[in-house]
């Protein structure tokens, strides 16, 4: 289940940034989460299976129509079971009236989910 971030999920949220490529440093991991509490035109959701959260997704909105997904990011202890997916495809329903599309550094991901 999808579900909007809050203050409360800030070191899983951290931990999962983390494996990211581009966020490794402890600095910039605070630096991006910041952004996600701060920016309105920034959101940052969590994947919920169960009671444990295994992933995430982040979002930047431009305009009234348009969302470029920005991080995604799955539990190491998860991956390849299709929760990137899942991901995905709930925040195309969750953004139904939107166009929504990868940045560079999720472009890859973004391509396999087949939506």
């Amino acid at each position: 289940m999808l579900i909007r971030y809050n203050k409360a999920f800030e070191k899983i949220a951290m931990g999962l940034l983390s494996f990211m490529p581009k966020e490794k440093d402890l600095k910039k991991l605070q630096e991006t989460i910041k952004l996600y509490e701060t920016e309105k035109k920034w959101r940052l959701f969590l994947w919920k299976e169960e009671e444990d959260v295994i992933g995430l997704v982040g979002v930047q909105l431009f305009g009234e129509s348009s969302i470029e997904v920005q991080h995604i990011s799955v539990n190491p202890s998860h991956r390849f079971e299709g929760v990137g997916t899942q991901m995905i495809k709930a925040l195309h329903e969750y953004y139904a009236d939107y166009e929504i599309g990868p940045n560079k550094d999720t472009e890859s991901f973004y391509k396999q989910c087949e939506l």
